[in-house]
């Protein structure tokens, strides 16, 4: 049951986290501090609660980006615009993108976003560096600001542990891009090309993960299916402890929904991201 309702919090607190990524909101806050590109805005908002730290401490923590992608970014980001500029335009860009995509948000954050809070105070950081940044940030007097905050926080707490778990079993991040394209998550030509991965690359991780079994011509196998999916079932199981602070998560899921399926229209499907929709 903890994998479960972690895996379902996933898809009900994610869409609300990325519209930072998606919105127009988002996109124009970054510019206006100063960041140049969608790509410098995206590795700059995204990694601004670590502060000034160089392109290798991106590469590690983001995974799956080609380093080249990230140099291009960073550390430039941070003479155009500081962490600390950055912080403060990119949970209020969130928070009027929210607003306009889900009108009813401010009633959902008065209450989710408190319980939130609870279930990110609750999680472990240890080896998780991009959620123990996030959650040591003040929390924002806006609600609306807050409940984005939580939802990023434990965003990154679930990616910290997806990472761990890739590593752990000797994947690359190129070689999880390849992977989760091959089982049909996310088409491999967009997948490719978000992450800046060249087609020579590309093919030359797949077939370091067809010596693996894990691939044949190009298609996951079977054992790659399977490997895939306890991948995923570990990442839930990792992301589950914190929930259990909450009394009534179920309600908490509920009162969810609604914003994560409207919020869900500013993003696509299939996305980079692997998010499915809502149900």
């Amino acid at each position: 049951m903890d994998a479960m309702l972690a895996r379902d919090m996933w898809k009900v607190t994610e869409p609300l986290h990325a519209v930072t990524y998606f919105a127009e909101e988002c996109r124009t806050a970054n510019k206006e501090a100063g960041l140049k590109g969608y790509w410098m805005g995206y590795f700059g908002s995204r990694g601004a609660p670590l502060g000034v730290v160089s392109a290798g401490t991106i590469e590690a923590t983001f995974f799956g980006f080609h380093p080249a992608r990230v140099r291009r970014a960073i550390p430039d980001a941070w003479g155009f615009a500081s962490p600390e500029a950055i912080l403060r335009v990119r949970g209020e860009a969130a928070a009027r993108a929210m607003r306009r995509a889900f009108p009813g948000i401010e009633d959902v954050a008065l209450t989710a976003a408190p319980q939130l809070r609870q279930v990110v105070l609750a999680a472990e950081g240890a080896g998780r560096a991009l959620f123990a940044a996030n959650r040591d940030l003040p929390v924002p007097e806006d609600p609306v600001e807050a409940l984005w905050q939580a939802t990023t926080a434990l965003r990154e707490h679930r990616g910290d542990g997806h990472v761990a778990l890739l590593t752990g079993e000797g994947l690359s991040g190129l070689e999880a891009n390849v992977l989760t394209s091959a089982v049909g998550t996310v088409q491999a030509e967009w997948l490719r090309e978000s992450r800046g991965w060249s087609q020579e690359e590309w093919d030359e991780a797949a077939g370091a993960l067809a010596e693996r079994g894990l691939l044949e011509q190009g298609e996951a196998t079977e054992e790659g299916r399977a490997f895939r999916a306890h991948i995923e079932r570990r990442t839930d199981e990792l992301a589950a402890p914190p929930y259990r602070v909450l009394d009534e998560p179920k309600a908490l899921y509920g009162s969810l929904v609604p914003a994560a399926k409207a919020l869900a229209e500013e993003m696509p499907f299939p996305n980079p991201i692997g998010l499915p929709r809502v149900g």
